[in-house]
């Protein structure tokens, strides 16, 4: 399957997957704060990444714009119509790129969805760490989780590659003025800021090795029963 398939379809089914759950006022409910919960729990696992000048931009845009308890539905919109412009114009690691992002996005709104139907919480601030845990192993294969973090990973590799392409940063910055005419501007920025986030760290490796290092204990300790004391910062070797 083609990059350009691949992105269309993985958008219909996230824009389709985030409608449901907002037609359903229970499920909205219990998503949101699973979404709030977790959002809480990357920003203390990663807390160092975050306030450091070289990588903070970088960690707020996966922690906030790929991943957080926003409302991304116009975004959603905004990306489906964007598709055909996007595959005329962008080169082929690109779309690749977003794709991927994209498919990420849907695996993650899945297993939360499936979260929020085991815990039906009402407020984050209510969610036990152990329950959370053991919610965890019942909702997600790990075959699932395990895919969500390579994910991860690639599309950070793949930014880093892709924002030493002259040509990408004259497009975005040529797109923004057409963008907002069709009422695309959100999309626009979300592509923006990844770009210019992950130009601004001058590297990528070392970032995203930690980030993938702390994911995986964490993963590596709720499969193993962990209830408690998981999601703060693994100690990382030197």
């Amino acid at each position: 399957m083609d990059h350009g398939t691949r992105l269309q379809q993985a958008a219909k089914q996230v824009a389709q997957l985030r409608r449901s759950v907002a037609a359903d006022d229970q499920a909205r409910v219990w998503v949101h704060a699973i979404k709030t919960w977790q959002a809480h729990r990357l920003a203390r696992t990663h807390r160092d990444l975050m306030s450091e000048p070289r990588h903070g931009p970088a960690a707020r845009f996966f922690l906030q714009d790929l991943y957080g308890a926003k409302d991304f539905s116009q975004r959603d919109a905004e990306l489906v119509k964007i598709v055909p412009m996007m595959v005329r114009l962008l080169p082929d690691a690109a779309l690749a790129t977003i794709a991927d992002a994209v498919e990420m996005d849907a695996l993650s709104e899945r297993m939360d969805l499936a979260l929020a139907r085991d815990l039906r919480p009402t407020d984050p601030a209510a969610i036990d760490e152990a329950e959370y845990a053991a919610a965890y192993r019942r909702a997600g294969a790990r075959a699932e989780r395990e895919h969500q973090l390579e994910l991860i990973v690639t599309i950070g590799h793949s930014l880093d590659r892709l924002v030493r392409h002259p040509m990408l940063g004259r497009l975005l910055k040529a797109m923004a003025g057409p963008a907002r005419l069709a009422g695309l501007s959100q999309m626009h920025d979300f592509l923006a800021r990844g770009f210019d986030a992950f130009r601004a760290i001058g590297g990528a490796s070392e970032f995203l090795s930690r980030i993938e290092a702390r994911e995986r204990a964490i993963l590596e300790a709720l499969y193993a029963g962990a209830r408690s004391g998981w999601s703060e910062v693994p100690e990382e070797r030197p």
